[in-house]
């Protein structure tokens, strides 16, 4: 029964049948051709049988395994990898399939390849996860088929394995390197110019010409009788919160990923960049209710802490209470603090219902509300209108653009700083705004 059940016809049986049907055919009109048409049919059978013995002969003539992380990044490309080895000592052709995780709903995987006598080889392939959790892996098949092709023979490996996926550790590291050497530019991150200084001193050196000449520190200039200026430092253990609603505004996708999961990856990797910068990160949720804190803590393990909190947090279908929230930082929060506010308004009406509550956490925290532009009207602002619909359409994305920009204008209006981004560099303005709020000593 196993025998039959790893057996499988090659599609090159069936042009071999297709041919040998076709020489009966003509054999209507030229009768030489029926005797030499029945002689391949005989040799057709020979060689149906040799394939069938040399791909069975060997027991373990072939071998695969898969090779994956245990975490899996979101949103980022992730490497699979699956090591083959050809145990005959004949050249094989495969057909391998690797059985990938529903979630990713892809059902045509398969790759074609010829391995020679005691060839090994590594295959391979990318997956994007779009959601986090956990992926199911099924087994490895493998079809094997000797140089003849008529028969393939079926290795299947028990490589079933279980992989989580997190928040976007790739994109952490990534700006992590950068930041270590000082390339945050690359990645459009800008240099702010100091226009201002904090309060903790670090040392008096020599005047270098560039040196803000306010710095100068007289009673050393005269003691050692040339120019010295005083030199600052950032200030270290400042608490930083990432605050993320868990609201329906979140739900909304864009390119596969939710708007939840751009605001947990932005977390990780601002966060990491908080802590390089010896500052104390933290995080909260919430919707209708608190759902998890983490105290804002500079210890490089509170990342980890962070990273497992967010890896399973989720949306729901109801609106955020701000107004808990509000009660729950005045209560909890109680150094001042910067505050990254994840959330999202589509209606000028929506952020007025909640403006009393952002005022008032203004008042004693550094507050920074970001919240997404919908890229999807874009094609529809930039398009041109050629008929009555188009028209109609173009002025009510253009109408919910300008509700955007009024909704900037409206926060600063009421001192509470904003951040209006597109999904895809949400990560980079976060980090942005909290490196000028350093360099200009807000923080």
């Amino acid at each position: 029964m196993q025998f039959f059940k790893s057996l499988y016809v090659h599609n090159r049986f069936f042009i071999y049948i297709s041919a040998i049907s076709a020489l009966f055919l003509m054999s209507f009109w030229l009768p030489a051709l029926y005797s030499a048409t029945w002689m391949l049919v005989w040799l057709f059978v020979i060689a149906m049988c040799v394939d069938v013995l040399i791909l069975y002969r060997f027991k373990n003539g072939f071998s695969a395994k898969r090779i994956a992380s245990e975490k899996l990044s979101n949103s980022d490309d992730n490497e699979i990898a699956i090591t083959l080895e050809n145990n005959y000592p004949f050249q094989v052709f495969i057909s391998l399939i690797d059985e990938l995780p529903a979630q990713f709903q892809k059902r045509d995987f398969e790759h074609a390849m010829s391995l020679k006598p005691g060839e090994k080889s590594t295959y391979t392939y990318n997956v994007r996860p779009v959601e986090r959790g956990e992926y199911k892996f099924g087994r490895v098949n493998v079809f094997v088929s000797s140089f003849l092709q008529m028969f393939s023979k079926r290795y299947s490996f028990s490589a079933e394995e279980s992989v989580k996926v997190y928040p976007s550790y790739i994109q952490m590291k990534k700006y992590e390197f950068l930041a270590m050497h000082n390339n945050l530019t690359e990645f459009g991150m800008k240099k702010i110019r100091r226009i201002g200084h904090t309060m903790e001193f670090e040392q008096i050196k020599n005047y270098i010409p560039g040196d803000d000449v306010r710095t100068i520190n007289w009673k050393a200039t005269a003691k050692r009788a040339e120019l010295m200026v005083n030199q600052y430092q950032d200030e270290k253990s400042q608490p930083i919160y990432s605050i993320i609603d868990l609201g329906r505004v979140m739900k909304m996708p864009f390119e596969g990923l939710k708007l939840l999961d751009y605001a947990i990856n932005s977390t990780l990797a601002f966060s990491n960049i908080a802590l390089l910068k010896n500052d104390k990160a933290g995080m909260l949720t919430f919707s209708k209710k608190v759902e998890k804190i983490v105290a804002a803590n500079n210890k490089k393990t509170n990342l980890s802490v962070i990273n497992e909190e967010l890896y399973n947090i989720t949306t729901d279908f109801s609106d955020a209470n701000f107004a808990l929230l509000y009660a729950n930082i005045k209560r909890k929060i109680n150094q001042r603090s910067l505050l990254i506010l994840y959330t999202n308004f589509e209606h000028i009406s929506a952020l007025k219902r909640q403006l009393p509550y952002l005022k008032a956490i203004a008042k004693k925290h550094l507050l920074v509300t970001v919240f997404f532009e919908n890229t999807e009207l874009d094609t529809l602002i930039t398009g041109n209108a050629e008929d009555l619909q188009s028209v109609y359409h173009k002025t009510i994305a253009e109408k919910y653009a300008y509700e955007k920009r009024l909704m900037i204008k409206e926060l600063e209006k009421n001192a509470v700083h904003a951040i209006l981004t597109k999904p895809q560099h949400l990560s980079v303005n976060v980090i942005n705004k909290y490196l000028e709020f350093k360099a200009k000593g807000m923080i």
